[in-house]
């Protein structure tokens, strides 16, 4: 038998993936969670033996124990909540950006008609054509 080399093999495997909207990474098999505050960005996901790290810019952002079934998902409760809140921010900002409330008028000022003509140059006239007399045909 062999001496040890000198630096420790890498055991597992690492993938770089864009987190998705529902905050998951899938590693063989598995969906574990992750910090959705890094949701759209690449993160680091190394998968060992005993346990998956997930990392974005060199900041742990996901601990989980590692599972060897299939089909399971695995979610940090702590994910839930952050999930939550940024989810209730959203839906507050885009209310606010949407304006007043059904049933609150807002004041908008009517401008004439003529005052587009005068600004553009055009001609109003003063009285109407006569009209051509039109046969309707069914």
């Amino acid at each position: 038998m062999g001496v040890l080399p000198p630096v420790a093999p890498t055991v597992g495997s690492s993938v770089q993936v864009r987190l998705a909207r529902d905050y998951y990474v899938r590693i063989a098999g598995n969906d574990y969670s992750v910090d959705p505050s890094v949701i759209g960005r690449l993160v680091d996901v190394h998968a060992g033996l005993d346990q998956v790290v997930v990392t974005c810019a060199k900041r742990v952002v996901a601990t989980h124990e590692r599972c060897w079934g299939t089909r399971v998902t695995i979610t940090d409760p702590a994910h839930v909540v952050t999930a939550a809140a940024l989810r209730k921010a959203f839906q507050t900002r885009t209310a606010a950006m949407r304006g007043p409330v059904v049933g609150t008028a807002a004041v908008v000022g009517v401008r004439a008609l003529s005052d587009y003509d005068e600004v553009f140059g055009l001609s109003v006239p003063t009285s109407r054509p006569a009209r051509a007399n039109l046969q309707v045909v069914r």
